[in-house]
């Protein structure tokens, strides 16, 4: 009896959405371990960040993509031009749709981005704050929007990444959609994010959660230093919290400093958990004048121009 080889695949996919529909969640669920910082919160992403999901027949790399959305600023401009980029070699989209709000002139922008495509898949998110009606209208409602901007839908999935409610079926149908190929990364490796990025973004993911209402975006973490103390898993740490005005930082110090030190601490667990290993964090915050619309102070933070 022979046994039919199965062809190794291996590709990029592309997860894409308005701000705020689960993307960032989703790909932490697809892959399986936290890479991804989440919010509730929109406009929490700010770097296409790869998951590398390796599985014995088929190497995924999902790209966790910032929220399109209409940009009020150059920060916002260049997020924007991030997508457009990444969206130009990968092998598949999955477009997010929530299933408890309403499909409105973003999404359409958004699909219309990508009718060219040959593999697009839809995940209508969230379906565990629907009831079971609603879901059922909301597919349907997908499936007139699909077929009304052009799209050639291949899957219409309903999931809730937070319950990993069929996340399961949408990593296999959307590895069907990947072309023949050895495994691009390493298989032991779950994203190809450096270390002191994912670091800083677990910083700034403790700072939204303590002082979203008043300073909504104008938050971004550098590391000054990182260093492992030798013979010990123990690593000191020195970031610096970067705001746009001087309030901002008053009200991210807070009285006698309790702010800051909560922010540490909660960015301390994280961090531990992401190195496996004891940290000695030290925090600071600076005022980088109106960063967000400085082109090169968002040249210096990371955010390079896309030509």
């Amino acid at each position: 009896m022979t046994v039919e080889r199965v062809e190794h695949k291996a590709g990029f996919v592309a997860i894409i959405g308005r701000p705020n529909v689960g993307k960032s969640t989703l790909v932490n669920a697809l892959v399986g371990r936290k890479i991804v910082i989440t919010s509730k919160h929109p406009n929490t992403t700010r770097n296409p960040i790869r998951g590398i999901i390796s599985k014995p027949d088929f190497q995924m790399i999902v790209v966790d993509t910032p929220g399109i959305h209409k940009p009020k600023t150059l920060l916002g401009s260049r997020l924007n031009a991030m997508v457009s980029e990444n969206l130009e070699s990968v092998d598949a989209v999955l477009i997010c749709l929530p299933a408890d709000e309403e499909i409105g002139q973003g999404d359409e922008f958004i699909a219309r981005q990508v009718a060219n495509q040959r593999r697009v898949l839809i995940a209508v998110t969230k379906t565990d704050s629907v009831k079971q009606e609603t879901l059922l209208a909301k597919l349907i409602e997908v499936g007139a929007f699909a077929a009304r901007v052009g799209l050639n839908v291949a899957e219409i999935v309903p999931i809730s990444a937070k319950n990993e409610d069929q996340t399961d079926l949408l990593l296999s149908l959307l590895a069907e959609k990947l072309p023949v190929s050895p495994s691009l990364y390493p298989e032991d490796i779950t994203t190809d994010q450096a270390t002191e990025m994912t670091i800083t973004e677990l910083i700034r993911e403790a700072a939204i959660e303590n002082l979203y209402e008043e300073v909504p975006h104008s938050i971004v973490v550098t590391i000054d230093e990182m260093e492992k103390r030798e013979g010990k898993d123990f690593y000191d740490i020195h970031a610096t919290l970067h705001v746009e005005r001087d309030s901002q930082k008053s009200i991210v110090i807070g009285p006698q400093g309790s702010r800051l030190k909560d922010i540490g601490m909660r960015a301390r667990g994280s961090v531990e958990t992401f190195l496996g290993a004891k940290i000695f964090l030290g925090l600071h915050v600076k005022v980088s004048k109106e960063w967000q619309r400085d082109a090169k102070a968002l040249t210096k933070l990371g955010f390079i121009e896309r030509k």
